[in-house]
């Protein structure tokens, strides 16, 4: 964008509350301020097209893949380009490359690729999240198993040489295989830990919470779950206020009921923000994939390996959020804030999530049905669905 532009929208959220008959305005790739739409500075030209509402782009801290890539089968610039690519159709304006579980060589082509898509500015990458290998086996879910080990120095090695590289860093652990000398090393140097994929009591949870895991993966999957005397690290991660937590919200992971129970319970600071765990059929007509080596299956919303075993998720973050809404129920408001502000506030992402002067022009144009209209990233369209019907 190469003059300052006005967005005008019946309304526009930023981040805590709406503001009706207003205009966003946008210089470069910053925000500048949102104003009434008769307020509107004359040196801003104004969008010919005035949408029903202006929210925050979506922030997803958990995407395995889209657009026919996955990143563990193309652990390379172009792979992490496609994916974000992909879910920018479905609103997602910054996303964390996920890598399941895989070798060294894989992992180290990850991180490569993740500092090359950092040094090249690819549009919607915020940084990578490695899940796994240091994972519990009972808990592996569709990680393979011959690939889950213990951390040892020249793992956490190559990690701490890393970071800073390639944008913003998770990795997703479980007790079982990283110390929490391992764990307070890596958030020293600037990684943001996970617990996941772990049986965990709510003792040792807490104990690496305090050593600085901030952070619980997909909550309620693969983990040690809430008993009448062992809460588990569901248990835990509800009632600390240090930790956020993703949330798969696709109506397969996790029943309603317990999505409600948890959302009662983690009121902050630390929240429960949105997960796709989307994969490379994300954004296509696939209706099979590889992963780790084996076929797998989208059948009916849902991606499964022939034994049934969930192996991510089939939705987009524009249709979870309005499941979310329909089903939980939650605001529209708070919908919102769990796809775009929460995890942005997890992950240390200080320019995004929010639409406040000097924030990344990262936002959305969606209809009255939050059917998405156009995304923008960094001031620039990065894609409209003009004269196309609903995203999904």
């Amino acid at each position: 964008m190469t003059k300052p532009t006005a967005f005008c929208a019946d309304r526009i959220f930023d981040g805590n509350r709406f503001a009706e008959k207003a205009a966003l305005l946008v210089e470069g790739n910053k925000i500048t301020g949102i104003v009434k739409q008769d307020a509107i500075p004359s040196r801003y030209a104004q969008q010919p097209d005035n949408a029903a509402m202006i929210v925050p782009g979506f922030v997803d801290l958990q995407v395995n893949g889209g657009g026919g890539a996955l990143l563990n089968e193309t652990p390379t610039q172009e792979g992490i380009a496609t994916i974000c690519q992909a879910h920018a159709r479905f609103g997602t304006t910054a996303l964390m490359t996920t890598l399941i579980t895989d070798g060294p060589d894989i992992r180290d082509k990850a991180l490569e690729a993740g500092k090359q898509a950092t040094q090249a500015k690819v549009a919607g990458f915020l940084g990578l999240h490695l899940e796994g290998p240091h994972l519990s086996v009972p808990r592996k879910g569709v990680h393979v198993a011959d690939f889950i080990r213990p951390m040892d120095e020249q793992d956490l090695a190559v990690l701490l040489s890393a970071q800073g590289t390639f944008g913003k860093s998770m990795i997703t652990v479980a007790p079982e295989n990283v110390t929490i000398d391992q764990v307070a090393a890596l958030v020293e140097a600037g990684w943001h830990v996970s617990l996941g994929h772990t049986d965990c009591d709510a003792e040792t949870a807490f104990a690496y919470f305090e050593a600085g895991a901030s952070m619980a993966t997909h909550l309620f999957n693969a983990m040690s779950q809430m008993r009448n005397r062992e809460p588990g690290l569901v248990g835990a991660v509800l009632t600390t206020d240090k930790a956020y937590c993703g949330m798969i919200a696709d109506g397969y992971h996790i029943a309603n009921a317990n999505m409600r129970v948890a959302l009662h319970a983690k009121k902050g600071p630390g929240r429960i923000f949105l997960v796709t765990d989307a994969m490379s059929p994300t954004g296509t007509d696939a209706t099979e994939f590889i992963l780790g080596g084996r076929q797998t299956f989208r059948r009916e919303g849902r991606l499964a390996l022939a034994d049934g075993t969930l192996a991510g998720a089939d939705i987009d973050m524009i249709s979870m959020v309005r499941k979310a809404i329909k089903t939980l129920p939650l605001s529209l408001e708070e919908a919102l804030k769990m796809a775009s502000r929460y995890p942005c506030e997890a992950i240390g992402a200080e320019s995004n999530g929010w639409l406040k002067p000097g924030f990344d022009a990262d936002f959305l144009l969606l209809d009255e049905t939050l059917s998405l209209q156009s995304t923008w990233i960094g001031g620039a369209c990065a894609h409209s669905n003009a004269n196309q019907g609903p995203t999904a």
